[in-house]
């Protein structure tokens, strides 16, 4: 058996051996993947790939859907609300680690500063894929170091746009020839920048003025298939134009996830393609581990070695400063610095495209291709040996993949996710005689939130284990104050381990509530609801508005909207009727609350006033 299907099944019978036992010996299922690889490829029992070409194929296709998904995740709402820690800890990452490891290429013989930079520019990107699944998995991606180590990942992403574009400045400044038989070959340094910000600028004018629209048609044939195959069409078309140019094809499908993340079609393509995304990213795993050489290692093993622990460690040593300045706790600054002290799949695309330019020689390139190899496969053996040196160093309280504190208590009421929203309502709930279980996910959270004098028990709520530990079968009411990305989790794996919990969510706008709603969540609080009523009705009261009939008038408003919520999400996803139906929506319920207001029974009646008499009272 040979070919596609012969391929197939070595890599899947080799997952599922590996990373089981993986698992099963706390490694991860990362490192299992990568183990796998390991053993199929061609420099060890050569199952797979026996010339390389066939597993860089495979690695290629994996790094593109990866990317897509990551750029179909950047908002840019989400971009704006963590600007702060996206600018502020990425781009010192980027550039420190650029300049450093620059510094270094060149005195481990690079004879050119552009060479050097170039290189310190690939070897400065981390795993994106490494790090969040191993956050994933230790339960700590809410957590400061969680949060931390997205946004340092979220600007490398965005990064690679830029260094794009500048790397061909730098090989006009270089010695090395380019190639000018095909592709940007032949045009210099500055028109071989502009021809990359040009096509660019070409994906996202095209994705948003004619795949948008094109992706709208095929949405009303309510044809679940041909709307993926529709998102598949746009990523790979977008990668074959970017590939024709001389372009990474991994960047173009990048750049059709960002175009896409700005529609309104996002969770429709997450949705459809969430089933393939963690066995697409164990085949990429899979494909790093088979591509490591190690027949250059065997050559040259001193030298690969050393250059990728030196690596590792001054990554490792930039982020811990960075975090420290952060105000990072010891255990998340650990999480955070190591969890990132790898060189990530954007390297494999940015040496691609410096081996083009000739920025770097063949001989270094291979060798910055297998420390990167090596350096992923390093992470989680790393994150494991960091996990029991923190455990022994700092104690339970503040170490790396803390677990889940033992609760004994049981209480009526469950309340996962402790912060600002979580905390009101705890408080609310204590101060009139209802003791809640409270779990957050958060160390550093937790330990200040103990010393302000609240039982809080550490753990990820989205976990139906911990929730059993916290008394989820014999609680009346599980309230869900979890950020809105991560409520959806909870709601599932109540709705499948407790199906008989009253489950209250919170949720951020209309637009989550909507999504809540399609998992079929009966009681839904939307923040901006509430608190926009309220100052509405503040605002009818000194306009001179009677205080019975403002707070009547807010109730109802509150009732109206509800009501409208239901009927407008079977709508949103035809934009068109959706449009229609909101303003439908509006007029009809300013109808109902002039007609409220005027068989209102407190206008006119200065009873209903309560505030009124109690200053009569006051005067008299």
């Amino acid at each position: 058996m040979s070919g596609f299907l012969g391929n197939a099944v070595v890599y899947l019978g080799a997952a599922v051996l590996c990373v089981p036992l993986a698992k099963r010996l706390g490694l991860g299922s990362v490192l299992g993947y990568l183990i796998a690889g390991m053993v199929i490829g061609p420099f060890a029992l050569g199952f797979v790939g026996q010339e390389g070409k066939d597993i860089m194929h495979f690695a290629e296709f994996g790094v593109v859907i990866m990317l897509f998904l990551v750029g179909l995740e950047l908002e840019p709402e989400m971009l704006w609300r963590m600007r702060k820690q996206v600018v502020g800890l990425g781009a010192a990452q980027v550039a420190l680690t650029a300049v450093l490891l620059g510094a270094f290429s060149l005195l481990v013989g690079f004879y050119q500063w552009q060479a050097g930079l170039a290189a310190g520019l690939a070897l400065a990107m981390s795993s994106t894929a490494i790090a969040l699944q191993s956050l994933k998995e230790k339960g700590v991606m809410h957590t400061s170091a969680g949060q931390s180590s997205f946004a340092v990942l979220l600007f490398q992403d965005v990064a690679v746009i830029p260094i794009l574009a500048l790397l061909p400045l730098l090989a006009s400044g270089s010695d090395h020839p380019t190639p000018g038989s095909h592709g940007l070959g032949t045009l210099s340094g500055w028109q071989r920048t502009l021809v990359l910000l040009a096509a660019v600028a070409v994906v996202i004018v095209v994705g948003r003025y004619v795949v948008v629209p094109l992706l709208r048609i095929v949405a009303r044939t309510r044809l679940r298939e041909l709307f993926t195959a529709s998102a598949l069409l746009v990523v790979v078309g977008v990668a074959a134009v970017m590939e024709v140019v001389g372009l990474s094809p991994a960047l173009g499908t990048f750049l059709a996830g960002v175009v896409l993340a700005n529609s309104e079609y996002r969770h429709e393509l997450e949705s459809d393609l969430d089933p393939f995304k963690g066995l697409l990213l164990g085949l990429f795993f899979m494909a790093v581990g088979a591509s490591i050489n190690f027949d250059l290692i065997v050559s040259s093993p001193g030298l690969l070695i050393s250059v990728t622990f030196g690596v590792v460690a001054v990554k490792i040593l930039l982020l811990a400063i960075i975090g420290k300045l952060a105000r990072l706790g010891p255990d998340q600054n650990m999480i955070f610095s190591v969890g990132l002290g790898q060189v990530g799949e954007f390297a494999f695309v940015l040496l691609t495209f410096i081996a083009q330019l000739r920025i770097l020689d063949t001989l270094w390139v291979d060798t910055l291709m297998a420390v990167t190899a090596m350096s992923m496969t390093l992470t989680p053996v790393l994150m494991l040996a960091t996990e029991r040196v923190i455990a022994a160093r700092y104690g339970p309280q503040e170490r790396t993949g803390r677990e889940a504190d033992a609760i004994q208590v049981r209480n009526r009421v469950i309340i996962a996710g402790f912060g600002h929203f979580g905390s009101t309502l705890g408080r609310l709930l204590r101060a009139n005689g209802f003791e809640a279980t409270i779990l957050d996910n958060d160390s550093d959270q937790v330990d200040l939130l103990r010393k302000m004098g609240f039982k809080v028990f550490y753990g990820d709520a989205t976990r139906h284990d911990l929730l059993e530990a916290a008394g989820a079968r014999e609680a009346e009411i599980l309230v869900c104050a979890l950020t809105p990305e991560t409520a959806p989790t909870l709601v599932e794996t109540v709705h499948k381990h407790f199906p008989d919990l009253k489950l209250l969510v919170r949720s951020r706008n209309r637009m989550d509530a909507y999504e809540l709603m399609d998992q079929g969540v009966l009681h839904i609080y939307r923040e901006t609801l509430d608190s926009a009523v309220r100052m509405g009705v503040d605002v009818l009261k000194e306009l001179g508005q009677r205080h019975y009939s403002a707070y009547r008038a807010g109730q109802n408003f509150i009732k109206y909207d509800q009501a409208a919520l239901k009927e407008l999400a079977a709508k949103r996803r035809d934009t068109g009727d959706y449009i229609t139906s909101v303003r439908e929506k509006i007029e009809e319920q300013e109808d109902l609350l002039r007609k409220d207001l005027h068989h209102d029974p407190a206008h006119g009646d200065h009873a209903w006033n309560s505030e009124e008499l109690r200053d009569a009272l006051k005067k008299a």
